[in-house]
């Protein structure tokens, strides 16, 4: 008997035993054994075959130096998950250090002679991260936490004997502070308690006996403390005089090469993050980059020579600058979106990851003394040809209250337009992220192969754009950031490049959220929504989030314990309109994931489901919040194009 026909009398006899709601879908050999789905068809071998160069588009990340300044560390994917390798010139070969199951970041030991490395991964997506100590000379893999709890790695010594590490271990809730020996397991010291609260190691002193560490409490607030590690005593950084009202964000904390200042990124005086270095006996703060009306993003110190490097996004593209002797000047770094910098350990060039919107991310360095940019890896791109690759265009459209709201958008290529594009509106997560143009086979594929218009907003609450915009959609105000989609909309029916017949949205986590409440509201100006890994009740989201998350979520979304706050969630929630979705729908989502728990997605497709919506389903038993595996993530790709095929009419 063929293994179709087993199948279909396999669901012959399902029929008769549970009734006709039920449908079988025919088995693909393409499907990922982790996956299971309902409503999805086959891929088609002729998709599979548009979609194979897309998938074997590769990136490439800096994570660090070499201790001997000679070569990098970088993130990089030749089998099912990301994983690290060397790189010793530029251009030269990616020799994998780490081969592990699941996804894998890391760093160099500072003053390792072996090249040792400090890695964390999780199991399964569940984010329960593991240390490990890697000696690559030895080929030896030295376990530093438990196997079990959620261990967050922190700042290294420069001396590279210790490090500094958040771990809910004690009763799998609160993330205490530990300090660990680099080479061992035993001796592992608790050197802050931590009560409902969450703080963060940042940055060792020169000496190691300080560390700077915060008290995190939402993207718009934190406190920054020095801290002693033999005695325990936390010491303030004091706000500067004359500061803003409210409360005040505190970034990118890092001691300066002697260890009697601070370098940090605050919008204590300003809209946007500035950087400030304060002086540690006097508690005076010198503003560095004030003139300069965009967030200071990232900061790194040389420590033998003094220097220091900062990153600035303004409106999504970066610049980076440095002072020396004194003085301020902005480097010639390729155009693009720069993260990740770090000085060599000589002082003399700076690595960073750089990511354009039409290729993809790879590694960099910069001579300092020159201002000549070398590009360390040259990721594949499957074949394709790299001049057809689409570039993000920004744009702006104005919203309920007359804001004008920031966008990027990918407009099919000019020879490919027939007639005007469908639209699928990409919003981003977060909900405290922003939508940067960085490269996305997905977005290259929608524009190149089907000629739909990607159009990424960056709606109120999106960072990037100074604090009074990022609070503009906090607690009770949620659904403004919605009213900004329904403008995007108005927008989209004015260009005559664009049909606002046929838009689809797409979005995972709190872009999740964004998709299922953008359809309760706008469910007759949108024909399909991707749901990946999103919110579909606030309560229910925040009473099974895990308890190390919870707080931190009130903080932005609103405390659900508060009876008004909780009315407020119990209008808004999407699970709570889902009457109002006539669009179809498609949800995927990992069985592990902590921060969104599966029942989110399972709670939304049943009730859209009871009522005859269309619904498709993508559930992976390995993944958390997000599919990180290759094998998963293409198969969600290509269900994602014959969902928005069939729904937008493309081909």
């Amino acid at each position: 008997m063929s293994p179709r026909l087993q199948i279909a009398r396999l669901c012959i006899a399902l029929l008769l035993g549970l009734g006709s709601s039920l449908v079988c879908a025919e088995e693909d050999p393409r499907r990922p054994a982790a996956i299971e789905t309902t409503g999805v068809s086959p891929i088609p071998d002729e998709l599979a075959a548009r979609l194979s160069q897309y998938d074997d588009i590769r990136s490439a990340q800096f994570e660090d130096w070499s201790p001997d300044g000679r070569g990098m560390l970088v993130r990089t994917q030749f089998g099912n998950s990301p994983q690290l390798h060397r790189v010793d010139e530029p251009g030269g070969r990616r020799d994998q250090v780490t081969f592990y199951r699941e996804p894998v970041t890391g760093r160099f030991i500072p003053q390792s002679n072996d090249g040792s490395i400090l890695l964390s991964y999780s199991e399964g997506g569940s984010e329960n991260d593991q240390i490990v100590a890697l000696d690559p000379k030895q080929f030896t893999h030295t376990s530093l936490t438990d196997g079990k709890s959620r261990n967050l790695v922190g700042p290294i010594t420069r001396d590279g004997k210790h490090f500094a590490f958040a771990s809910n271990r004690r009763n799998g809730r609160d993330m205490d502070l530990y300090i660990s020996s680099t080479a061992r397991a035993t001796g592992q010291e608790m050197i802050l308690k931590v009560e409902n609260e969450t703080w963060i190691p940042s940055n060792w002193s020169p000496d190691g006996s300080r560390l700077l560490i915060a008290r995190y409490v939402s993207q718009n607030e934190s406190y920054p403390v020095v801290f002693d590690v033999a005695t325990r005593k936390k010491t303030p950084i004091e706000w500067p005089k004359n500061s803003s009202t409210g409360p005040i964000a505190f970034e990118q904390l890092t001691f300066s090469s002697d260890g009697a200042a601070v370098y940090l990124a605050t919008d204590a005086h300003s809209e946007f993050t500035e950087l400030a270095k304060i002086d540690l006996a006097s508690g005076d703060y010198i503003w560095l980059s004030a003139d300069i009306p965009w967030d200071v993003t990232d900061i790194d110190v040389d420590h033998d020579r003094g220097n220091v490097a900062f990153v600035v996004n303004a409106d999504g593209v970066s610049s980076v600058y440095l002072i020396r002797g004194g003085q301020r000047e902005k480097l010639p770094t390729p155009e693009g979106v720069i993260g990740s910098l770090k000085f060599s350990p000589d002082g003399q060039q700076l690595g960073f990851t750089l990511a354009k919107s039409n290729a993809p991310p790879d590694a960099y360095s910069l001579d300092i003394a020159t201002g000549r940019a070398t590009r360390w890896t040259y990721s594949e791109v499957g074949g394709l040809d790299p001049a057809k690759f689409v570039a993000a265009e920004a744009i702006e459209f104005p919203s309920f209250d007359g804001r004008m709201i920031p966008a990027w958008i990918y407009r099919p290529p000019a020879d490919t337009r027939q007639r005007p594009a469908a639209v699928l509106l990409h919003i981003h997560g977060g909900p405290e992220s922003q939508y940067l143009p960085v490269f996305s086979p997905n977005i290259q594929f929608y524009a190149i192969e089907l000629g739909i218009a990607v159009v990424c907003p960056n709606v109120r609450g999106s960072q990037g754009y100074g604090k009074t915009f990022l609070r503009l959609d906090n607690a009770e105000k949620r659904e403004d950031s919605v009213k900004d989609i329904g403008a995007l909309l108005d927008w989209i029916a004015k260009q005559p490049d664009l049909d606002a017949s046929r838009v689809a949205v797409e979005g995972g986590s709190y872009g999740g959220y964004m998709v299922l409440a953008s359809l309760t509201h706008f469910g007759q100006r949108i024909k399909a929504g991707i749901d990946i890994v999103g919110i579909a009740n606030f309560l229910t989201f925040l009473e099974r989030t895990a308890p190390y998350r919870r707080d931190l979520r009130r903080a932005e979304y609103g405390d659900e314990r508060n009876p008004p706050m909780k009315a407020v969630f119990e209008r808004i929630s999407p699970l709570a309109n889902a009457d109002k979705i006539h669009a179809a729908l498609m949800v995927a989502h990992g069985r592990n994931d902590p921060r969104v728990p599966l029942f989110e997605a399972e709670q939304i497709v049943e009730k859209v489901k009871s009522q005859g919506g269309t619904v498709w389903t993508v559930y992976a038993a390995n993944e958390g919040h997000g599919f990180q595996k290759r094998d998963n993530r293409d198969y969600l790709r290509a269900a994602s194009v014959m969902f928005l095929r069939q729904q937008l009419e493309v081909e």
